[in-house]
C-alpha cells in the first residue's frame, strides 16, 4: 500500500525525486505514516493521481492500438477475400469484426449501414469472426461460401438474412436462405467446408488474435482501434475520430 501511495505521489508530483529503498526501516515508518496523515487531510490529491494514471494509460492504449492498426493495415484494409462495401474511394475505412449469433452485432448492424449510406464517403470492410460457437461457424461460413460463388451483392443479401436470423442457423435453414437470395443452395452448402474457406476464416481469427481482439462487433476506424461498443453511438465516434484527424 505504501508503494502504491508512493507511486501516485510521484505520478502527482513528477518533479518530486524520492528512493524508498534508501530509507532505513524507521524512516520508511515516518514517511508512510506522515504521507497517510496527509492523504487523510488532503483526500483530492489521491482522486487527481489516480486519474493522472487512469490518462495515462488510456492514452499508451490508443498508441500502442495505432501502432496494431498500422503493422496490420494490408490484412485489415486490403485483404482481397473480405467484403467492402460504402465508397470505394471514401475518405475513411472502417472495418467491422463480426458474428452473426451476436446480439450486439445485430443492433448495431442497421446504424452501420445508415451511417455508411448517409455520410457517402466511408468505405466499410466486415471481416466474419465466429466466435460464439457452433452456429457462429456455420453462418461464417455460409455468408464467405456466398461471396465466392455469387459475388459482394449476393454477399450483401446472405448478411441481411445471418443478421435477422433468430432461429438455429442448421444446414436447412441456410438453404432457405440460399433459395430466398436466388443461390444454389446445395453449391453454397458444399462449398462450406473447402480450404479455401478455412483458410479465410483462418486469416481473419489469426488477424483478431495479433491484434487482441477477443469480442464483437470490434471496430477499426481509419487508424484507430475501437475496444468495445463505443459509448456515444458510431455516428459521433466516427465524426471526433475525423476531427481529430483533421
Amino acid at each position: 500500500m505504501k508503494r502504491l501511495i508512493a507511486a501516485l505521489l510521484l505520478t502527482a508530483t513528477p518533479a518530486l525525486s524520492l528512493d524508498l529503498s534508501a530509507m532505513s526501516d524507521s524512516e520508511k515508518t515516518a514517511f508512510g505514516k506522515a504521507v497517510r496523515e496527509y492523504l487523510m487531510a488532503n483526500p483530492e490529491v489521491l482522486i487527481e493521481s489516480i486519474n493522472v494514471l487512469e490518462e495515462r494509460r488510456a492514452a499508451e492504449t490508443v498508441q500502442n492500438d495505432q501502432q496494431l492498426v498500422a503493422a496490420n493495415k494490408d490484412a485489415l484494409f486490403n485483404d482481397g477475400h473480405s467484403w467492402v462495401g460504402g465508397n470505394p474511394e471514401g475518405d475513411l475505412t472502417i472495418v467491422e469484426f463480426i458474428d452473426y449469433r451476436c446480439g450486439v452485432c445485430r443492433r448495431f448492424n442497421e446504424e452501420v449501414h445508415d451511417l455508411v449510406e448517409k455520410d457517402g464517403n466511408i468505405r466499410l470492410i466486415l471481416k466474419e469472426f465466429p466466435i460464439l460457437g457452433q452456429d457462429s461457424d456455420t453462418s461464417a461460413r455460409f455468408a464467405v461460401a456466398v461471396k465466392q460463388i455469387g459475388g459482394d451483392e449476393a454477399y450483401m443479401k446472405a448478411h441481411d438474412e445471418l443478421i435477422a436470423l433468430r432461429s438455429p442457423a442448421t444446414i436447412e435453414a441456410l438453404k432457405k436462405i440460399a433459395d430466398k437470395i436466388g443461390m444454389d443452395a446445395d453449391e453454397v452448402v458444399n462449398t462450406m467446408n473447402t480450404d479455401s474457406i478455412n483458410d479465410i476464416l483462418r486469416q481473419n481469427r489469426q488477424l483478431a488474435e495479433r491484434m487482441a481482439i477477443m469480442g464483437t462487433p470490434t471496430f477499426v476506424v481509419g487508424d484507430e482501434l475501437l475496444r468495445g461498443v463505443p459509448q456515444a453511438g458510431l455516428t459521433s465516434t466516427v465524426a471526433e475520430i475525423r476531427a481529430r484527424n483533421g
